[in-house]
């Protein structure tokens, strides 16, 4: 019985050390909080706004200018150097979602942008300086 109980301990102390050991190397979603110059290439030509972002661990809230001058709002998810979020923008003939898909380096990202049933586009991005 003392056996079968320090086999169950060694175990148990295992998966503890497994865990913990995961949970540092567990990479961490890259930082993009702040104030970002977009630039998307849209069917009208090249739009440049100023993009917020508002991050908590990998969640993001975005805050953007629609074409139309309205604020668009959105959240979605960073993981490592990956993030997506969509924004929604209503006009006369409804919600219309921007899904985008973006690759970070350091101060700069850039990726694509799902503009409903209108196909594709791209964007670039790069975060401005605090003030």
């Amino acid at each position: 019985m003392k056996s079968m109980r320090l086999k169950l301990v060694v175990v148990l102390a295992g998966l503890a050390f497994t865990a913990a050991l995961a949970a540092q190397q567990a990479p961490k979603p890259a930082d993009i909080s702040g104030v970002w110059t977009m630039t998307l290439q849209t069917p009208q030509g090249e739009m440049t706004s100023d993009t917020t972002i508002v991050q908590t661990d990998d969640v993001i809230k975005v805050t953007m200018p629609s074409p139309m001058g309205d604020e668009m709002k959105g959240e979605g998810k960073v993981k490592e150097n990956t993030a997506e979020w969509t924004l929604t923008i209503s006009t006369p003939n409804g919600e219309f979602a921007l899904v985008f898909k973006a690759k970070i380096e350091g101060d700069k990202m850039s990726g694509e942008i799902q503009m409903g049933d209108f196909g594709t586009s791209t964007f670039t991005a790069v975060k401005k300086p605090k003030a």
